[in-house]
């Protein structure tokens, strides 16, 4: 086969693999990026002394496509996962640790659920049996995603304390929804995947760069040594045209100019692709439905060290998560808090000051030593697509890679992965665009290609 020409739109997570895939293959592969960089969601900028990041600063260790993509970027050192799962738990009047043992899966949770203090002995109990019951579902059985999380727990009984201090802890930072917006089929890959499968999937890995650095700068390096040609700072405005000859209009300061391919893989949030396919007949499933969840964090840099946990997460207190990101982004003085804020979407507009005003004393009941540091800088990033919203019904309007236009496919952790929109969601639909690109090209007579 000779080789064919490949363009990807899009410069986040997808797009990387996607590129690295159809690359690898033997493809000349142009990457095309609106903005200076690469990363998507993945970024970072400065602020002072700090490089502050926006995004997650944790995953799993059943990331495994993700942590596949870091060792190809040669950043897989500058992350690090737990050697075993270890959550902190703080409230304004305890704290205590959530920890796993080694024994096979699903006994290896038995400490964190005993050990879990926000809860009675008969809730957990209880919640034993739930984990387990979650254990038996099937996350791609269509009837789960008809219902949602909050209505199958009731549905078993679980008291309102162990939903709060325990199955909506963990689904609202997954999931960036609350249990009761969250479809029971996303809430049954997360736990399943995430914490009841295996042993060790649940092992939490912490990113100990800045994200800019770990994901989008390595890839503009790592790519273009793999002989991608990558374009930022070009806006696609138009794709036309069929496998072996499309047509991609773009725009670079200005300038129009057009770009030649023979597969297309759209690297693009849902709306955006959908604005570019403009028919919503070729555009399947109705994937630009999809509803959008934002994420608000909250950054606080203290000249006092104030706690010594490299994160926790919190309950009885309007704080969800939070994380020590004073060495991440390099503070040469006190310490640097990021809380982070999923399912935000009554706090997504409102002022600084009104989130000053709660969270810096909702942080000083849980760490009282900041009562004693002054408060160098306090500011909040906000994310008001961060996600799409896993909400019941969702799973059918996530597209496949492949539209019914032979070699233009899509990627995006929008799209059907069977995972949510994740860091490893998001690599898992650039590898499969990729393999999906392959095969329409081998499809194809290889004179095509010319």
């Amino acid at each position: 086969m000779s080789p064919g020409r490949v363009v990807v739109v899009g410069g986040g997570l997808a797009g990387i693999a996607a590129a690295f895939g159809c690359r690898e293959a033997g493809h000349e592969v142009t990457l095309l990026e609106t903005r200076s960089r690469l990363g998507g969601a993945t970024y970072s900028f400065r602020r002072g002394e700090l490089t502050v990041d926006t995004g997650q600063h944790v995953f799993l260790r059943c990331y495994s496509e993700y942590t596949e993509l870091l060792r190809r970027l040669g950043t897989a050192d500058r992350v690090r996962i737990q050697p075993r799962l270890r959550v902190p738990v703080v409230t304004p009047r305890a704290r205590w640790t959530l920890r796993r043992n080694g024994l096979p899966a699903p006994a290896h949770l038995v400490p964190a659920l005993f050990g879990h203090r926000a809860l009675s002995p008969r809730e957990r109990i209880a919640a034993a049996r739930t984990a387990l019951a979650l254990r038996t579902l099937d996350p791609d059985d269509p009837a789960l995603d008809s219902t949602d999380f909050a209505s199958w727990l009731r549905s078993r009984g679980e008291p309102r304390a162990a939903v709060t201090g325990l199955w909506e802890l963990f689904c609202t930072a997954a999931l960036n929804a609350r249990p009761e917006h969250a479809s029971l089929a996303s809430a049954v890959k997360v736990f399943r995947t995430g914490m009841l499968d295996t042993t060790t999937g649940g092992d939490i890995g912490i990113i100990e760069r800045p994200l800019g650095e770990v994901h989008g700068d390595a890839a503009h390096t790592a790519l273009c040594a793999a002989g991608v040609t990558v374009l930022p700072r070009n806006k696609v405005s138009g794709i036309h045209g069929e496998l072996g000859d499309y047509r991609v209009r773009a725009s670079e300061g200005g300038r129009n100019h057009e770009i030649a391919a023979d597969a297309v893989v759209l690297a693009v949030p849902n709306v955006a692709a959908a604005k570019l396919l403009g028919d919503s007949q070729r555009y399947e499933h109705g994937g630009q439905a999809l509803e959008r969840a934002p994420i608000v964090n909250i950054h606080v840099h203290v000249e006092d060290p104030v706690t010594d946990l490299p994160m926790a997460a919190a309950l009885d207190s309007p704080v969800q998560w939070l994380f020590d990101r004073t060495e991440a982004a390099g503070a040469d003085r006190g310490q640097y808090l990021v809380v982070s804020l999923s399912a935000a979407q009554e706090l997504i507009e409102a002022p600084s000051a009104r989130l000053r005003a709660e969270y810096l004393p909702a942080l000083e009941t849980l760490f009282p030593a900041i009562r004693r540091s002054r408060v160098l800088d306090f500011f909040v990033t906000r994310e008001p697509a961060a996600t799409f919203l896993p909400a019941p019904g969702s799973r059918r309007l996530r597209p496949p890679a492949e539209t019914e236009c032979p070699g233009l496919v899509l990627a995006g952790a929008w799209t059907d992965t069977g995972w949510p929109d994740t860091l490893e969601g998001a690599v898992r639909s650039g590898n499969v665009a990729a393999r999906t690109v392959v095969r329409a090209m081998d499809s194809q007579p290889s004179a095509a290609w010319r």
